[in-house]
């Protein structure tokens, strides 16, 4: 049966975006307490029904802009731009996002960055450049990156610290001027 989800096809035309609400917090907690999905993310899996609430509550809107990733208004992830803390940086975002394992492979996540990308750029006018960390192992991030029109700039090496081990980062960005 994993198999034949993995093969039957989503509807594009049925992804949205919206802000998350605390009824959604089922929803979340599907994706949120998926290890599969949690390995590269900064959050180890929620294991409980407080986790996706203060998900909701406190996580979600912490970020210069963040919205459930919804198939027939069902949240199956979620996709988030933060801004730079240094000054010098103000004119990037950083963009992060999260997807159902469920519905990995589908063609979901590189339309979804590929309208968060126009969004970026419109909503945000002063941003530059929109950027994008991925972990050397997680190969279907970078294939959506690249997908997407994001340009794979290099290799940071040991650059942040996740779950104890140092982890190599890809960077990719895509500039205001390549739309």
């Amino acid at each position: 049966m994993m198999e034949r989800d993995r093969e039957e096809s989503v509807d594009l035309a049925q992804i949205s975006f919206r802000t998350l609400e605390l009824s959604d917090v089922d929803d979340v907690l599907v994706w949120t307490s998926d290890e599969k999905v949690a390995k590269f993310c900064s959050w180890e899996p929620h294991s409980s029904k407080d986790q996706g609430i203060d998900f909701i509550q406190n996580k979600a809107s912490e970020f210069l802009w963040g919205k459930a990733i919804c198939l027939n208004d069902r949240p199956i992830g979620f996709i988030s731009m933060t801004s730079a803390t240094d000054k010098s940086r103000e004119k990037s975002a950083e963009l992060g996002y999260v997807l159902g394992s469920k519905y990995w492979s589908k063609g979901i996540m590189s339309h979804v960055v590929k309208q968060v990308m126009k969004v970026a750029f419109s909503e945000f006018p002063h941003l530059d450049r929109l950027e994008a960390l991925v972990d050397v192992e997680n190969v279907g991030s970078q294939k959506v990156l690249e997908k997407a029109g994001f340009q794979r700039e290099g290799v940071l090496r040991k650059y942040l610290v996740r779950r104890g081990k140092s982890r190599d980062m890809v960077i990719f960005s895509v500039l205001s001027t390549d739309l």
